[in-house]
């Protein structure tokens, strides 16, 4: 068995959601809880087929995105995974809406940072062990800095 470590590619002002499924459906279903869930919001998703013509299915509203999806799908190239690249929205707004679509067993990461990828090969094919999301903490948080992360928060309308 190998291991790889996948650099997502993570446009300016993009989120990528990544995660794991089980069945055909998925990019249709994701599709339809992102425009059902934030309508205005631009998104490619991708999809590797883990049986059959085991393919990279691609679907979304924004080609750019799709592209990027694509990308990094093909790149990972683990059965049963996808990844959703969006703009103007957030994971935060939709992933209630896609850990319900009921073939979706797992997600790996939600974010806006740098992202890697560790993917294990064996004769069988490819599977995601983990990502590495973002950077290590550098530090504990002071007051100081609990204060500023309220004030976060609230001034972006997330708390009240």
């Amino acid at each position: 068995m190998q291991l790889h470590s996948v650099r997502l590619e993570i446009p300016e002002g993009a989120n990528i959601i990544l995660g794991t499924s089980h069945f055909i459906k998925t990019v249709e279903d994701l599709y339809e809880a992102l425009v059902n869930t934030v309508p205005q919001m631009k998104f490619g998703i991708a999809f590797n087929e883990a049986s059959g013509a085991c393919l990279t299915r691609v679907d979304g509203n924004d080609e750019d995105l799709k592209a990027v999806a694509t990308r990094n799908a093909t790149a990972i190239g683990a059965g049963h995974s996808f990844i959703i690249v969006m703009k103007d929205g957030y994971p935060i707004n939709v992933l209630g809406r896609i850990k319900d679509v009921p073939e979706i067993c797992a997600i790996h990461c939600a974010t806006a940072n740098p992202v890697e990828v560790i993917v294990a090969e064996s004769e069988q094919g490819r599977g995601i062990l983990g990502v590495i999301d973002g950077a290590s903490p550098k530090g504990v948080e002071t007051a100081a800095d609990a204060e500023w992360r309220h004030g976060f928060l609230r001034k972006i309308g997330y708390k009240r």
